[in-house]
């Protein structure tokens, strides 16, 4: 986890991936530079960018489970 990466949980989707698209057009800039400062810190936010949505894509995989348990329980009976 980078210590200065914000709650982003309180983003919404759509920021939440625009931001990360951001960040991996500066870790490129960043890389070509040779900054490797600063592409050490990028790939630090990266993480913690794609850790949050893998965790609201794992959320929404469960609700969706869930969805088509309680529709094959509804069929049953």
């Amino acid at each position: 986890m980078h210590p200065l990466c914000p709650d982003l949980s309180s983003l919404s989707d759509e920021e939440l991936h625009k931001k990360h698209g951001e960040l991996m057009q500066r870790l490129s800039f960043a890389y070509g530079q040779g900054g490797t400062d600063m592409y050490q810190q990028l790939s630090m936010l990266i993480s913690d960018y794609r850790a949050e949505i893998q965790r609201r894509n794992q959320k929404h995989l469960e609700e969706m489970q869930k969805q088509i348990e309680a529709r094959n329980k509804a069929l049953k009976k």
